[in-house]
Parts: C-alpha cells; sequence; structure tokens
C-alpha cells in the first residue's frame, strides 16, 4: 500500500464521523481515544476531533500533524476485519506534547484495542 494520505484516507462529514460514534467501539489510552466502526474498503480511514481544551489553534494543528503522520506511516500496521478495515477517530485530551513515535505506538496499540472489542462483540451477536 502507498504510503500517502490521500483523500480517500480522510474520513470526511459529519455523518461518517456519527456513524463511527454510533458503533460504541471505544479504547483510550490516556492522552487519545480511538473511536470505531467497521467499514467495507480495503484501506483504512481517519477522522480527528480535537477540542479547545487542547490548547491554541498551533498546538492543536501540531497534534493533528502527528497523528496524520503517524497513521499515514503505519496504515499497514493497523488491524482489519474480514470484511474491510475500520473507519477511525481520535480524540485528545490536554496533554504534553508526544514526539511522533510515541503518537504512532499510541495509535497502533489502540487500533488493536479497538479491533479486539469488535472481534468480540461480532463473535457474541453470531453465537445469539
Amino acid at each position: 500500500m502507498s504510503a500517502r494520505f490521500r483523500p480517500q484516507h480522510r474520513l470526511k462529514g459529519r455523518r461518517a464521523f456519527r456513524r463511527v460514534f454510533d458503533a460504541k467501539i471505544r479504547a483510550t489510552r490516556i492522552p487519545l481515544t480511538l473511536h470505531a466502526a467497521p467499514n467495507d474498503l480495503p484501506h483504512p480511514r481517519l477522522g480527528l476531533s480535537i477540542s479547545r481544551r487542547v490548547g491554541s489553534a498551533v498546538r492543536r494543528n501540531r497534534l493533528k500533524r502527528h497523528l496524520r503522520e503517524a497513521f499515514r506511516l503505519h496504515m499497514d500496521d493497523l488491524p482489519t476485519h474480514t470484511d474491510g478495515s475500520y473507519d477511525l477517530v481520535i480524540s485528545a485530551r490536554p496533554h504534553e506534547e508526544l514526539s511522533l513515535r510515541e503518537y504512532a505506538q499510541l495509535l497502533i496499540a489502540l487500533a488493536h484495542d479497538t479491533h479486539r472489542i469488535h472481534t468480540k462483540r461480532a463473535r457474541r451477536n453470531r453465537h445469539r
């Protein structure tokens, strides 16, 4: 897979974000929370929801750049499910800035946590 953050890798629109939040698949590792919803695409999509509480516009934009870069570099390391990949929305709490490597490690760990939750729920729903 190409290591570029293309427009098709971006989650866009209120409906798309609402669908991810409504899926109620969430994992938190301070300072980030990752919401996920399965999609039918062969690649993951990323959405960012960074509030003003995180800091000034400069801090928020730098955080978003770090998170997009971590996603871009590690798209291939993110888990997939049987029918496709995941739509991911990251939100953040106020914190001291981390390195790109630390954000990447958090993103991968959170993605695996949400995949585990999705797999467990799918297995439980299949047996009902």
